[in-house]
């Protein structure tokens, strides 16, 4: 049997805590989002996880260096 490879989106869903998270979050089914792992994640909700999350959607460097400029606070 042929595996279909996961979209990029996949890993985004992970980070938002898995499927069923995501899916109480769209209040969607687990079924749906776990078609955005093969599909990609539909423009409106992707713009509405990011309103929600804007963390999970940053790159690596970008969560870095917005760390390094936050205040220490000492």
């Amino acid at each position: 049997m042929k595996r279909i490879a996961e979209h990029p989106d996949a890993a985004v869903i992970e980070r938002l805590d898995g499927t069923v998270a995501v899916a109480r979050l769209c209040k969607i089914s687990a079924a749906s989002v776990s078609r955005w792992k093969k599909k990609g994640i539909p423009q409106a909700r992707e713009m509405y996880l990011r309103l929600l999350r804007p963390d999970v959607f940053q790159s690596p460097s970008d969560r870095s260096s917005a760390s390094d400029s936050q205040p220490s606070g000492k």
